[in-house]
């Protein structure tokens, strides 16, 4: 539903945003690598021109179909479940770009699907993941990701396929005349926001809603970041946390769609940095299974808030890339379980090794799933003198 015009400014973003990642520019013949499901061909017909053009060499990748998705995880043996095809591990090793164009055809498909092999699933990837974060750390890579409207999506959302792809275009400028422009300006105002927020000498955070009591732990050299190119749209700023010190309450108040699974209604309850107590009316045994994947999956990894002056999105996506930047009355405040993220270590990010990620409480995982709280809120920041101050409220940073 997106027309030639939309998909090329798509391009151009998705682009800026996979450059303006990247702390060092790329070079001709560089590698790029672009993931996407069959609703997206036509964008990445449109990336593999651009990148082509611009002296790069594509790599492309059909993601699988819903069906096989479900005969994978219906039929695959445990050698199948954690298969790594040969060559994945050299071209991670040489990988400088990915873009992954999301148009599913399914959100609810391994709903019968057995939690445990999701699971299995995804932590045998992460060798993979840790290479392709270490490449990033080092400057050599950097990925970005957008949404195209599918049916699928605007059934869940409750919407028409033509309202979705209006909401799209919105959310993305892909109607401005100037769509580089726009996502230049908020880049410049986010970074004003960052700049106040990492000079203010922060304990901890206070979350305060109707449903929601949390406190987390800011943690010693750590930056706040975000509106970096890494997602198109993204208008959150957040941070990853020391996990040791989160505790209270979260509920998230959007659905959550998750690997062919639709968690809603989740409550959250931490006790020394853990989640203590986990439930949700709907998905609630494949919420469990997924945060005992492993270790850290039931450890914060991401604490994030979203400035509704900045965001365009208003109302449920089914899609975590919208929902997580939900600007709306009272903006949102959103935690990822699972892995935090090496661009929110204050110093060299090529220094951040496994060890000194453990000793600063950043957290390690193969799960990242984000919860969105839209209520309105309070945070508060608790300084090391003792005082504290309102840092966001009512949807807005309090700069």
């Amino acid at each position: 539903m997106l027309s030639d015009r939309h998909l090329e400014n798509y391009a151009d973003i998705l682009w800026w945003g996979l450059t303006t990642a990247r702390t060092r520019p790329f070079r001709k013949n560089d590698i790029v690598q672009v993931r996407f499901h069959f609703g997206a061909m036509r964008l990445a017909e449109i990336i593999y021109r651009h990148l082509l053009a611009a002296g790069m060499h594509p790599v492309m990748r059909l993601n699988p179909t819903p069906d096989m998705d479900r005969s994978f995880y219906r039929m695959s043996n445990q050698r199948q479940l954690v298969f790594s095809a040969p060559g994945d591990e050299s071209l991670a090793r040489r990988l400088n770009g990915s873009i992954f164009l999301t148009a599913p055809d399914s959100l609810t498909h391994l709903r019968d699907a057995d939690p445990k092999k999701i699971g299995k699933a995804a932590v045998a990837a992460k060798p993979l993941r840790f290479i392709l974060d270490a490449r990033e750390g080092r400057g050599e890579y950097s990925w970005t990701l957008c949404v195209l409207p599918t049916a699928e999506l605007a059934r869940h959302a409750g919407i028409s396929l033509a309202e979705y792809s209006r909401q799209v275009a919105r959310a993305c400028f892909l109607d401005s005349a100037s769509p580089i422009e726009e996502w230049r300006q908020i880049h410049r105002r986010a970074g004003e926001i960052k700049r106040w927020l990492d000079g203010l000498d922060v304990v901890e955070f206070h979350v305060e809603s109707a449903t929601t009591d949390l406190k987390v732990r800011r943690g010693a050299k750590r930056r706040w970041a975000g509106i970096s190119g890494r997602n198109i749209p993204s208008f959150e700023l957040f941070i990853s946390p020391d996990w040791r010190g989160t505790r209270g309450v979260f509920c998230a108040d959007q659905p959550s769609f998750r690997n062919g699974n639709i968690v809603r209604g989740v409550h959250l309850e931490f006790k020394a940095g853990r989640v203590a107590q986990a439930s949700a009316d709907e998905g609630e045994r494949f919420l469990k299974e997924q945060l005992g994947m492993d270790r850290g999956a039931a450890q914060v990894g991401e604490f994030s808030l979203t400035d509704r002056r900045f965001s365009r999105i208003t109302r449920f996506m089914a899609n975590t890339l919208f929902d997580e930047n939900f600007g709306g009355t009272y903006g949102n405040s959103h935690i990822a379980l699972g892995s935090s993220y090496r661009n929110t270590f204050a110093g060299d990010p090529r220094r951040l090794s496994a060890s000194m990620r453990a000793r600063l409480g950043f957290n390690d995982s193969a799960l990242h799933w984000d919860f969105v709280n839209t209520e309105k809120k309070r945070v508060t920041a608790v300084l090391v003198c003792g005082s504290r101050v309102t840092v966001y409220e009512n949807g807005e940073f309090r700069l």
